[in-house]
């Protein structure tokens, strides 16, 4: 028996659900589910929720009542994301818990990708530093890429100074509230919406890699930061890779939180904007985040390796376990 085990090629874990969605019949196209879910979301959020934004604190938002913004916000991310999320769900699929992996994943996973995502945030912080590095040697000799990145700076200097507003804290419980609408909202309210709802669309007709990159891509795009654009489709494919390798939304939306609180408590400690700059660095900065983004892709590809290693290790006991 253990011979005949030993000759078998081991797989990584599937998800307990991989042949679930051949059981789901969904009332439309998958792919226009995902693109309704996707321009819906967009057009509800962006358009309907700052157009309502506007006619509540008028057209000068610098001096409108911070904690009305920030409830604003938190709104706008229930009633126009996670909401037509949770209502497509139930009218194009039926069945929302499977469809949306609606499961609360195993100790060892939440570990095993929490480790992950330490390592992945100051590898992509590093990533950023050199991006930014190179973009402006760029801009000092091309007039074009100049001319794009002076647009870039005005659009990042407006998304900063927004993001900013939000998360300074006039006291503690105020500090609370911030967590609470920069962190466990959008925790919640996006990945129903994108691991949740989309990416498990395009897994309809596509393969869950492919899948997962391609709701990544519209995550980033979503969050309007264009020097944070690459990072957060690297965070993104993360996400859908932590969902789909645990069957389980739940992961996916503990790592969005603690990405997003790891981010407000170094605002906090910081104090100040330079958290959020993205002005030029130096040759040395760039130099050391190079050193930095070569250890953290050797220790992000380590735990990828645990990752996987767990997955196949449970898939052999499973099979070892249903031999007669």
């Amino acid at each position: 028996m253990i011979e005949d085990l030993d000759q078998k090629e081991i797989k990584p874990d599937p998800p307990e659900d991989e042949f679930s969605l051949k059981e789901i019949i969904p009332s439309i196209s998958p792919l226009a589910a995902a693109c309704i879910g996707l321009i819906g979301g967009f057009f509800l959020y962006q358009i309907v929720g700052g157009t309502l934004t506007l006619l509540i604190f008028g057209m000068n938002i610098k001096n409108a009542p911070v904690n009305g913004l920030r409830l604003m916000t938190m709104a706008g991310e229930v009633l126009f994301i996670l909401l037509p999320a949770l209502l497509f769900t139930k009218w194009f699929y039926k069945d929302i818990t499977r469809v949306l992996r609606v499961k609360i994943p195993e100790l060892k996973e939440l570990l095993l990708f929490t480790l992950g995502l330490i390592v992945l945030i100051p590898l992509l912080q590093a990533f950023m530093t050199i991006q930014n590095f190179y973009i402006d040697k760029l801009a000092q000799h091309y007039h074009l890429i100049n001319y794009l990145k002076s647009l870039l700076d005005k659009l990042d200097a407006y998304v900063e100074t927004t993001y900013e507003g939000l998360i300074r804290p006039g006291s503690i419980p105020e500090a609370g509230l911030i967590i609470l609408i920069v962190a466990v909202v959008p925790a919640i309210c996006e990945e129903t919406m994108f691991r949740g709802f989309v990416q498990r669309s395009f897994e309809f007709k596509m393969k869950p890699v492919k899948a997962a990159l391609l709701t990544a891509v519209f995550f980033g795009l979503y969050h309007f930061n264009p020097y944070g654009l690459f990072a957060l489709i690297a965070l993104g494919f993360y996400l859908g890779y932590a969902s789909y390798s645990s069957n389980s939304i739940i992961l996916a939306m503990f790592l969005h939180f603690l990405n997003n609180f790891a981010a407000i408590i170094i605002y906090f400690a910081a104090g100040n904007r330079d958290v959020l700059d993205n002005s030029a660095v130096s040759g040395a900065d760039a130099k050391m985040a190079f050193i930095a983004l070569i250890v953290s892709l050797l220790l992000f590809a380590g735990v990828i390796y645990l990752i996987r290693n767990y997955y196949s290790q449970k898939n052999m006991r499973k099979e070892y376990a249903g031999m007669p």
